[in-house]
C-alpha cells in the first residue's frame, strides 16, 4: 500500500515533500494509518486532535493515545478541548454538525497560524460511498454524486482511492495500533446505519458490487463535469443582461431537453432551491404570465415571452440634485449631468434625457415612482398614470419597482430611462439644456 499511496499522491500532485501539512488525527484506524503512510512517503506534517468530550474517559484516552503517537514519531502536536454539546445547544444544530464546525474551524486556525500548506484528512473509499448515498437520500442533484473532493482549498484527502479493508490490512501487516470509537458501532446516526445495516447488503449482491459502484460514480462525476462545461456555454448564449436584470427567452428554454435542470442550475446561485425551480418550470410550461417567485436575495417574474430575474429591490431614499451637481448615481446606473447650449442634435435615446433648463426648479428630486403618480409623456396632450404608462410599454413586473422619476417643483419631468414629460422638453425657445447622459 505504501508504494500505491506514494504513486497516487505524486500522480495527483496532492502533497509536496518540501511543504509541511497538518494531519487531522482522531487516533482511529484511518488517521493513524494515514500518518504512518505520510511518514513512509517522507511528507512533513504536524498533528491536530480535538477532544470533543462526548465519550468521557474514552475521549480522554483518544487524546492520550495521539499524544503518545505524535511524541514517538517526533511530530509537533496540537490539542483542542471542545465543549461540543454546549456549542450545539447554543448554535441550535446537531451534535455531529457542531463537532464538524468546531474541528474544521480550529484546523484552519492552526494551519493559518503555523503557515502550513494544507489540512490532510483521512477519508477513504468507504467514506466516499457513504457520503454519496447520504447525498442521494437527502435529495441531491448530479453534483451530490461527486462525493468528497481529493483536494479542495486547503483540504486534502489522499486516501480516497483506498478501501477500509486495504487500510486494515496495512495496519495489521505493520503492527500499527489504533483507538476504536465505540460510537461508530451505534446505528443512531444515519451514516452508521448506512455503514452497518444497508451497504453490506448492497455489497453482498455480487462479488464486484462495490467496485461497480465506484466505477459508476466516477463515470457520473465525469458526466457531471461535461454537463458543467456545456451549461456554462448555454448560459453565455441564452442569459441576457437587461438594465440590472437577467432574462431568458421562454420559447428558447422550452425547446431544450432537460429544461427543468437548466433552470435549476441557473437559479440555484441566486438562492432558489430545486423545488422552487421545478415550480418555476411548471409555471413556464403552463404559460402563467405574471407569476412571481422569490428567494432570499432575488425575485423572478414569468412575463409574456421571457423570464426575468433581478435582485430584491433595496429601499431607496430620495436624492436631491442641486444645480451644481455633475453626477447622478443610482443603484443600477450612473448619469453625467451636463449643461449645454441649445442648437445641438437632440439625443432621442430613451435612457437619456434633454430637458429645458429654464423650466426646471432646483433642487430636483429623484425618487421611486408611486401609485397615483401622473405625467404628460412627451408628444401627448393629456396626463397618464405611470402605472398605465409602464403597462403600455410592457415593462415586466420585476422591473417596475426599479423605475424612478425626476421631480421639479412637484411635477414629474422624467420617468428615468423611459420618457421625459412634454412640459420639460426643449423647444426653439430653449436657451440652455440640462442633459442626463447615461455613463
Amino acid at each position: 500500500m505504501v508504494n500505491a499511496f506514494i504513486q497516487h499522491i505524486g500522480s495527483k500532485s496532492l502533497l509536496n515533500p518540501s511543504k509541511t501539512y497538518l494531519l487531522a488525527c482522531s487516533g482511529g484506524l484511518d488517521s493513524i494509518c494515514l500518518g504512518e503512510l505520510l511518514i513512509r512517503a517522507e511528507i512533513p506534517f504536524e498533528v491536530a486532535h480535538v477532544n470533543f468530550h462526548l465519550r468521557g474517559k474514552e475521549s480522554d484516552g483518544d487524546e492520550k493515545f495521539v499524544q503518545d503517537w505524535a511524541k514517538s514519531n517526533s511530530k509537533t502536536a496540537h490539542f483542542h478541548q471542545a465543549e461540543t454539546l454546549e456549542f450545539a445547544v447554543e448554535s441550535h444544530i446537531s451534535t455531529q454538525m457542531a463537532a464538524r464546525e468546531i474541528r474544521y474551524e480550529w484546523f484552519e486556525k492552526i494551519r493559518s497560524d503555523r503557515n502550513l500548506e494544507g489540512i490532510i484528512l483521512a477519508h477513504h473509499q468507504d467514506d466516499q460511498i457513504e457520503t454519496i448515498f447520504l447525498n442521494l437520500l437527502r435529495g441531491t442533484g448530479i453534483e451530490g454524486l461527486y462525493g468528497m473532493a481529493e483536494k479542495r482549498g486547503h483540504l486534502i484527502r489522499p486516501l480516497l482511492p483506498f478501501s477500509r479493508e486495504q487500510i486494515e490490512i496495512f495496519a495489521k501487516q505493520n503492527k500499527i495500533g489504533w483507538r476504536e470509537d465505540s460510537s461508530n458501532l451505534k446505528t443512531d446516526y444515519k451514516r452508521n446505519k448506512l455503514r452497518h445495516d444497508i451497504l453490506p447488503h448492497l455489497y453482498g449482491f455480487s462479488s464486484d458490487s462495490k467496485k461497480n459502484l465506484i466505477n459508476s460514480f466516477e463515470r457520473l462525476k465525469d458526466t457531471g463535469k461535461a454537463f458543467s462545461g456545456l451549461f456554462d456555454q448555454w448560459i453565455k448564449a441564452n442569459i441576457q443582461s437587461e438594465e440590472g436584470a437577467q432574462s431568458l427567452s421562454i420559447p428558447d428554454i422550452m425547446h431544450m431537453t432537460g429544461a427543468a435542470s437548466l433552470i435549476y442550475f441557473w437559479l440555484r446561485s441566486y438562492g432558489f432551491n430545486s423545488d422552487q425551480s421545478q415550480d418555476i418550470y411548471e409555471s413556464i410550461r403552463k404559460r402563467e404570465s405574471g407569476k412571481i417567485f422569490e428567494s432570499g436575495s432575488h425575485i423572478l417574474n414569468i412575463d409574456r415571452e421571457k423570464i426575468f430575474l433581478a435582485p430584491t429591490v433595496a429601499p431607496f431614499e430620495a436624492i436631491q440634485i442641486e444645480s451644481s451637481e455633475i453626477k447622478l448615481n443610482l443603484p443600477d446606473c450612473e448619469y453625467e449631468i451636463l449643461k449645454i447650449d441649445s442648437g445641438v442634435t437632440i439625443d432621442s435615446h430613451r435612457t437619456n434625457a434633454m430637458l429645458d433648463l429654464d423650466r426646471l426648479t432646483f433642487p430636483l428630486t429623484v425618487r421611486n415612482w408611486e401609485l397615483g403618480d401622473r405625467f404628460i409623456p412627451l408628444g401627448m396632450k393629456s396626463s397618464k398614470k405611470i402605472s398605465d404608462f409602464l403597462i403600455d410599454l410592457k415593462v415586466p413586473v420585476i422591473k417596475k419597482p426599479l423605475v424612478k422619476v425626476l421631480i421639479s417643483d412637484g411635477e414629474i419631468a422624467w420617468v428615468i430611462g423611459y420618457r421625459i414629460a412634454d412640459w420639460a422638453k426643449t423647444t426653439a425657445a430653449t436657451r440652455k439644456i440640462l442633459y442626463f447622459k447615461k455613463s
